[in-house]
């Protein structure tokens, strides 16, 4: 396995995680598919228009965005790539190696953490539920395409 590396963290020579082979390309090819399917997701020809009108964006204010995105986009990449880490692990620890396995662990990630945490946004910051659908079915399809390719990709 070209690409991959065990990955474990120890304290005082022991370790205290389990060790994880990471395959680090896919890793990246995990993350640069999650930019690629956030920009269809967020695009008019989706869910963008109607992101932007429960957001309260107007056409103006997407002109300020558009001259503020590069440092917005590389965050948004370094947070994919962690993403795609953790649950590089999560799929390597589950010893998921198919297609199903790998749309498993996205799944049970994203019910667990994503889809929990981000209902909190209804909960607490009073958005609406159809916003919250639309960030968490973002989510939920980047978590299963990117569990799909780290099991698959070994």
């Amino acid at each position: 396995i070209p690409f991959s590396l065990s990955f474990s963290i120890t304290f005082r020579g022991v370790s205290i995680m389990p060790t994880a082979i990471i395959n680090y390309l896919a890793v990246l090819v995990a993350a640069i598919i999650s930019m690629v399917i956030g920009g269809f997701w967020y695009s008019p020809l989706m869910f963008g228009k109607k992101w932007m009108e429960l957001m309260n964006i107007s056409p103006k204010d997407t002109i300020d965005m558009k001259k503020r995105a590069t440092p917005s986009y590389i965050i948004n990449f370094v947070a994919a790539l962690l993403m795609a880490f953790v649950l590089a692990h999560f799929v390597d620890y589950a010893q998921a190696a198919t297609f199903i396995e790998g749309l498993q662990a996205g799944f049970w990630v994203w019910l667990g953490f994503v889809a929990t945490i981000s209902l909190g946004s209804v909960l607490w910051e009073n958005k609406p539920v159809t916003l919250y659908a639309i960030n968490a079915g973002y989510q939920l399809v980047n978590l299963l395409i990117m569990g799909v390719i780290l099991a698959l990709w070994t």
